[in-house]
């Protein structure tokens, strides 16, 4: 039989080591600010005060907020374990963010929070910890006249909603006399937290709006990709299933310097130029995790410093990319990389294209193509895009056997790719490989189809043009179809 001892910690030296994980004063407030969002909070301030010497930092938010246990569990280091399964729009890991982030910036961590009406406190102080060794992991608690005696915790309580949360950090003792270095990280911490969390300060539609607000100036979302630009490209999406979940990957070639202003140019080179900024942006659940890497696929070079990838990773597989303490590092799993590898070879030749040619408007846009490309269990799946919009209208004016009888054609058509012909030509002579000559009668006559359905559906007709330039196997031939369109009136000469 074995004997065991019981070898607990010392809480001074593990936290003092704690302090001293790499987070910087920017990533420490996006990592408190994680909780709040996870909270469903809709309104978060965070606030930075000198406070003549004595500098403090705040995040307010109108979350749920915790009962006095909740409190008591949130202020404990490791309270989940990264193993256990989440909510899919958790943002936390390990259960060490909040303490982590927040020790990293401050000796002094003051959680606040109102629930059915009761105000709970936590705090920890690390001077007290090293002061008491042996006292092991004590945790104060705040009761009502302890609160109404700090200043501080009072007048943010005039903050609160009727539930929500306070994260107060003080003893800020690494910017002690340091009033202009805390003034300068306050406005890196807005540039920082204005990427982070675009996606929830300006969201796509179906998704809810997050305010924050910095010393009481919101915030405004910068989108890396710059999608709302017209030159600026969004390639097809592509898809990896891992493990029975779905990494999606969104690809973007952001304009040349000559279409765009020199303002908004600079302003989307980001710190640090274009040159360093390409790459994949890896957001989990919507949140930002590492930007403009490559994951040393391949060099960055001028040639494509234009291209940005969106990936999108959901929670559950935080194992296999090796998510941080910090959220700040993210590494993908073998077979992810080798999808990604080919998603930068396809996409390199189109930004490559933009940058030698001045932003030139590419045929690569296309939102409607007419294959899809899949990449699960280790294969490569090309089939044919059911919801092109001429598959669905034929679709729609069959009857129940004829639409299975389409079915089976284009199962029939999908199936009988010539892969093994395909991949010979290709490795031999790539540049001879081409699409069908163009037919200017079929076109026509397919524009006609397409024009007639957009009419009865009320398209405006300013956008007609637009969409179907947009949509297989128009994209293809912008010219020539451009040509056919004045001819049919829809574009003016």
């Amino acid at each position: 039989m074995h004997n065991f001892l019981n070898v607990q910690p010392s809480p001074a030296a593990l936290v003092q080591s704690l302090r001293d994980i790499g987070y910087s004063m920017e990533s420490a407030v996006a990592d408190i600010i994680d909780n709040s969002i996870t909270a469903q909070a809709k309104n978060i301030q965070v606030n930075f005060a000198w406070n003549k010497g004595n500098p403090w930092i705040t995040v307010v938010d109108d979350g749920h907020g915790m009962t006095p246990d909740e409190l008591t569990d949130a202020m404990r280091l490791g309270s989940r374990n990264p193993l256990e399964d989440r909510n899919d729009n958790d943002l936390g890991r390990f259960g060490l963010g909040l303490k982590t982030a927040s020790f990293s910036q401050c000796r002094q961590l003051t959680l606040v929070s109102r629930r059915d009406g009761m105000v709970a406190c936590r705090e920890w102080d690390l001077d007290s910890i090293k002061e008491s060794p042996d006292s092991g992991w004590r945790l104060k608690v705040l009761g009502d006249h302890e609160i109404q005696q700090d200043e501080c915790i009072v007048e943010l309580l005039s903050l609160l909603h009727p539930t929500g949360t306070i994260v107060l950090l003080r003893k800020l003792d690494r910017y002690d006399g340091l009033e202009k270095k805390l003034n300068s990280l306050v406005e890196n911490t807005r540039t920082h937290l204005e990427l982070v969390f675009h996606r929830f300060l300006s969201p796509r539609r179906g998704k809810k709006r997050i305010n924050i607000s910095l010393n009481y100036s919101h915030l405004v979302a910068f989108n890396p990709f710059n999608p709302s630009h017209p030159a600026t490209q969004e390639l097809p999406a592509q898809s990896i299933h891992v493990n029975g979940r779905t990494v999606n990957i969104q690809p973007y070639v952001l304009p040349h310097y000559n279409k765009i202003s020199r303002d908004e140019y600079q302003r989307n080179s980001c710190a640090g130029g274009y040159l360093q900024n390409q790459g994949f942006y890896v957001y989990r659940n919507r949140r930002l995790i590492i930007k403009g890497t490559w994951f040393r696929l391949i060099k960055k070079e001028e040639l494509t410093k234009l291209i940005r990838v969106q990936v999108d990773i959901p929670n559950s597989l935080d194992h296999l990319w090796k998510i941080d303490v910090k959220k700040s590092h993210a590494s993908p799993p073998e077979a992810i990389r080798n999808e990604l590898k080919l998603v930068i070879d396809r996409i390199a030749a189109s930004g490559k294209k933009v940058y030698r040619q001045k932003g030139k408007k590419l045929s690569a846009t296309v939102k409607v193509p007419g294959w899809t490309r899949t990449a699960a269990k280790g294969k490569i799946i090309y089939e044919i895009n059911r919801e092109h919009p001429l598959i669905t209208q034929l679709q729609g004016g069959l009857s129940g056997k004829n639409q299975q009888k389409l079915i089976d054609l284009i199962f029939m058509l999908e199936s009988s790719f010539p892969t093994e012909l395909f991949y010979s030509d290709i490795a031999k002579k790539p540049e001879i490989l081409s699409k069908p000559e163009f037919e200017e009668k079929l076109i026509s006559n397919l524009l006609d189809t397409f024009i007639s359905q957009m009419i009865d559906s009320e398209v405006p007709e300013k956008e007609i043009a637009g969409r179907l330039m947009s949509i297989d196997p128009f994209a293809a031939y912008p010219e020539a179809v451009g040509r056919l369109l004045q001819t049919k009136g829809i574009i003016n000469e």
